[in-house]
């Protein structure tokens, strides 16, 4: 049955699933039940492989011929490691069309046999550009790079591994959850790398304390429940993480320009971490560190670059998560820009994916300048500043499909800084969909099967 055969490596690559699974008896009597056919068989191995390989090679044409048509890229990229200790690096590719559509997908996923050190991690990043022949589109590599909490955490780890690792025990509090009126729900174990885990981590042990309790005063244990005091601290902590899970989640998306949110978020942190005269010292001390720390990784991220992302971005354009006194050399900047570039666009528009709009709002720094009046070609910048801010939930690139003709030259810019992502996350996503296909049992499978069912899996998951 052709249309079944087709259907086959599909199904395999988009799932993750071994090619070995052509060689299950099982799955080959239940297609001869689903199919009426006591006589159909499964194609051998070589033929998914081969078809396979032909389908890599005119998904990755039909790839290509997007990126020969964009005007400029953006590559992201990180290391993992396979279960078998090989090293790989991921790569995604980041560009808006004629259309103003926001494209995100898979490079490649390549092994490499050198240490993770920046120049090695150039050239590998070149070889994967000279490979897909897009060393000419002005390929940009961007990626964003204590408080008395800790016995309170402590305690909520060794308290929640006690119910994750005893059936029985999560048992006993899926009762006192139901005798309490509760939905019956697992408590989350955090990864103290990840705080949204901890969030979530937090949220569900304060919303079981009863259970939790109840259960444990009929149970023999050595474990330390939080005191009343630490149940308050892990309230202000949940208080304290929650613009943190928002503006992590805000700037993770690929299906939406995040680049120019990155100053506006990074303000709202600040204000969000400033200490007030009713903070107790605990907390204090953990928005001085947060801080601290803030400001030390806002040093190593490229912000003249982000700069000119969030003034070409119609929501966030007034500037004002900056200074006063940083705005101006923004707009001089941007002045020298336009005066450098090439031809404009032609004027396109499509509609295209929006972000959270409950997100964007706590980013609100609207601006209140309007003017219709036009001034000459040479003052498009001065054009652009005074025009009214987007709302808050407008598309950035719709707005700019809509002002290409009005604005010229910039419209090229806009395109080029807004399709730069503001994380590697969809690289780590990429190492996610690898680490289903790389494992203990598929441990040797060749690099080059590695990388076309990795970035076939992607590309036709994203066709969906």
């Amino acid at each position: 049955m052709p249309g079944q055969a087709r259907v086959k490596h599909k199904w395999i690559a988009t799932s993750c699933r071994p090619i070995s699974v052509v060689e299950d008896d099982g799955l080959e009597l239940v297609l001869q039940a689903a199919t009426g056919d006591p006589s159909y068989k499964l194609p051998p191995r070589r033929t998914i492989i081969r078809r396979i390989h032909d389908q890599y090679t005119a998904e990755k044409a039909s790839k290509h011929e997007k990126m020969v048509e964009a005007r400029c890229v953006a590559l992201t990229g990180d290391h993992w490691t396979s279960v078998n200790n090989d090293n790989y690096l991921g790569v995604t590719v980041h560009l808006i069309d004629a259309t103003w559509e926001l494209h995100s997908f898979a490079l490649g996923v390549m092994k490499t046999e050198e240490r993770h050190f920046a120049e090695a991690c150039a050239r590998q990043f070149l070889d994967v550009a000279n490979r897909w022949g897009i060393t000419d589109k002005r390929a940009i590599i961007m990626s964003l790079r204590e408080g008395g909490f800790d016995g309170a955490l402590a305690k909520c780890r060794k308290v929640v591994g006690h119910f994750r690792h005893s059936p029985a025990n999560s048992d006993e509090l899926n009762v006192q959850q139901a005798s309490l009126g509760q939905a019956q729900e697992p408590l989350v174990q955090d990864v103290p790398t990840r705080w949204n885990s901890t969030l979530e981590m937090i949220r569900h042990v304060r919303r079981n304390r009863d259970a939790l309790h109840t259960t444990l005063s009929q149970q023999r244990h050595n474990l330390a429940l939080p005191t009343n005091a630490e149940y308050e601290k892990l309230a202000n902590l949940e208080k304290l993480l929650e613009p943190c899970r928002y503006i992590t989640e805000l700037l993770g998306g690929d299906k939406y320009v995040s680049c120019s949110v990155v100053l506006p978020a990074l303000c709202h942190l600040q204000h969000a971490m400033k200490i007030s005269g009713d903070d107790p010292a605990y907390v204090v001390r953990f928005k001085a560190a947060f801080t601290k720390d803030l400001n030390e990784r806002k040093e190593k991220i490229n912000l003249e670059w982000l700069k000119v992302a969030t003034a070409l971005d119609p929501r966030f354009k007034d500037l004002k998560c900056l200074p006063r006194a940083e705005r101006e050399p923004v707009w001089a900047k941007l002045s020298e820009l336009v005066k450098g570039e090439e031809p404009a666009l032609q004027p396109l528009g499509e509609e295209n994916p929006e972000p959270p709009k409950k997100k964007t709002a706590l980013l609100l720094m609207g601006s209140d300048s309007e003017s219709d009046e036009e001034t000459p070609e040479d003052n498009t910048v001065e054009r652009y500043k005074v025009e009214p801010s987007a709302s808050l939930d407008q598309c950035p690139l719709k707005w700019w499909s809509e002002h290409t003709a009005v604005y010229g030259k910039m419209a090229y810019i806009a395109l080029k800084y807004l399709g730069t992502p503001a994380t590697t996350v969809p690289c780590e996503i990429l190492f996610s969909l690898a680490g289903h296909i790389v494992q203990k049992r598929r441990s040797s499978l060749s690099p080059e099967n590695v990388n076309k069912l990795v970035c076939l899996s992607d590309w036709w998951k994203k066709e969906k």
